[in-house]
């Protein structure tokens, strides 16, 4: 490995490491927001005090958490300046406006009136209480729309275009930026993945007590809260699940052919591979199992359209990339001082493939002579290895239904008012509590992974992203996160595990402890 490559692959590690210890904090802050919202607007409405102390318990814990992720948070910004810096050169003026706004807009609005919710209830109405915590959950989610709007361009680079005279990509149109399809479905994907973690958090935590016989009243409730919105999100998750797979099928069609191993394109429609060993070396999949017509009604939404194979699109990328030799080479004619109008006009002609022709970079200095090898090379870099693709992606679905199991039970057998018997339930509810954020950092994967190898697909690689660092600074920054993140993980843990052990008693010494036969919730 050279250096260059040794530097690209620490700061693609380094930039891997940072995203998922943060997005081990952000999904509890989407989704416990509104559950305080929830608990709270019961509150205001009834006057009732054990509601009262849910949305004061729960924002506790997460109060806890909110700090954890703003610490994480900001470094991740930080290294689009330090670790990849000609990426930020080249697409800055786009990406880093959502950022900006993010920021400047929904950040310090919830930053704001979480102090407020914290230490406003002995000074603000309960109307004006209830509006700051809905302020806090509107600003968590406002700071999630931007930055997956700016994730989301990444994966869709649409209004943007490249200027001959700055050469960069420069903002055209704010609106396609913002309405961009990718974005809208990631960012309704990903805080409905957030709101399932926080409903499993409460519902597991509620479980545990309800099984110890400790603050009855208070977990039934808190159960029953968690039941019933994470139900709603899961429902929301997996269907928004299936309008991602149509979304990759329009926009990122390497994607959906990685996750699902389509060697080959299928006659439509196409079945989709229940189970199966990838074998990227024979580029078959052993021992599947598949569903007929299901992957062609997911990613083309109908019965005659088809969901292209990683064959065709190989074939389809060497096509691009020949093309984006002839815009090298275009532009150079262009940097060279010739503006005539048949210059500018021929590069105009390719530009779009611009990106493809970059991929050579990595192994040529000379894109406009590499030879068949190089351009063979540069093809199947276009693919993203499949085996972690394929199972990160079913095992994330296979959560995704144990949830809607979980949730599914859980609202019946209070509707039954028949859960106290359902032991069994309430101990798959406690050792549930880790996984959806398994399936969240598996939703990571795949969604990065597979836009490998770009950064901005198909505009500019991941190998020429990175900033010019030695492995030796790399080596030590990264060591110095994967420190201070697993410190602030062990500090979050230590600090969630404290609080909910004390539980709710905490807030009146003894007093839900002392209730007998609270029955079920109202």
């Amino acid at each position: 490995m050279s250096v260059i490559d040794e530097v690209v692959a620490l700061s693609r590690l380094q930039f891997a490491v940072t995203a998922l210890y943060h997005f081990l904090f952000v999904p509890l802050t989407l989704g416990l927001s509104w559950i305080l919202v929830i608990m709270e607007s019961v509150y205001v409405m009834t006057g009732s005090a054990v509601y009262k102390d849910m949305t004061r318990f729960w924002g506790k814990l997460f109060g806890i958490n909110f700090a954890m992720g703003v610490a994480t948070g900001i470094t991740l910004e930080f290294q689009f300046g330090t670790n990849w810096s000609y990426y930020s050169h080249y697409v800055g003026d786009i990406f880093g406006t959502p950022l900006a706004i993010e920021g400047l807009a929904a950040f310090f609005l919830e930053s704001t009136f979480v102090g407020l919710f914290f230490f406003g209830w002995d000074r603000l109405s309960r109307r004006q209480h209830l509006l700051v915590t809905f302020l806090v959950a509107l600003g968590s989610n406002m700071s999630a729309l931007w930055i997956l709007i700016a994730n989301g361009w990444m994966n869709n680079p649409v209004g943007a275009a490249f200027n001959i005279d700055t050469m960069r990509m420069e903002l055209v149109s704010m609106t396609d930026v913002i309405f961009n399809p990718v974005a809208q479905v990631k960012f309704v994907h990903t805080v409905a993945a957030g709101y399932v973690t926080a409903s499993m958090f409460v519902l597991g935590i509620s479980a545990w007590y309800l099984l110890r016989a400790r603050d009855t009243a208070f977990a039934l409730r808190s159960f029953a809260v968690a039941a019933g919105f994470g139900l709603a999100s899961v429902l929301s998750v997996i269907v928004l699940g299936d309008e991602s797979g149509y979304t990759a099928g329009e926009v990122n069609k390497v994607k959906l052919a990685t996750i699902e191993a389509e060697w080959e394109t299928q006659p439509a429609p196409a079945s989709l591979t229940l189970f199966g060993i990838p074998n990227e070396q024979a580029r078959r999949t052993d021992y599947a199992i598949k569903l007929p017509w299901v992957l062609g009604l997911i990613g083309t939404r109908s019965t005659d359209g088809k969901v292209v194979g990683i064959a065709d699109l190989k074939r389809e990328h060497e096509v691009r990339i020949r093309r984006g030799m002839q815009a090298y080479a275009d532009l150079a004619r262009l940097k060279s001082g010739d503006r005539s109008p048949a210059a500018v006009a021929a590069f105009e002609a390719t530009k779009a493939d611009l990106g493809y022709g970059l991929l050579l970079k990595k192994y040529t200095d000379k894109v406009v002579d590499a030879t068949p090898a190089q351009i063979a090379r540069a093809v199947d870099d276009t693919i993203p290895h499949v085996l972690p693709m394929f199972w990160a992606f079913r095992l994330m679905v296979g959560l995704g239904f144990l949830f809607l199991f979980i949730f599914g039970a859980s609202f019946y057998f209070l509707v039954r008012r028949r859960l106290a018997p359902q032991r069994w339930l309430l101990r798959l509810a406690a050792l549930a509590i880790p996984l959806p954020w398994i399936a969240a950092e598996l939703g990571w994967v795949v969604a990065e992974y597979g836009r490998q190898p770009w950064t901005i697909a198909g505009v500019l690689p991941t190998h020429l992203s990175a900033s010019t660092l030695t492995p030796g600074n790399l080596y030590f920054s990264l060591a110095g996160f994967v420190g201070f993140y697993t410190f602030l993980l062990v500090v979050e843990m230590t600090l969630m595990v404290k609080y909910a052990r004390l539980g709710p008693s905490s807030l009146h010494t003894g007093r839900y402890h002392r209730e007998q036969g609270a029955g079920q919730p109202t």
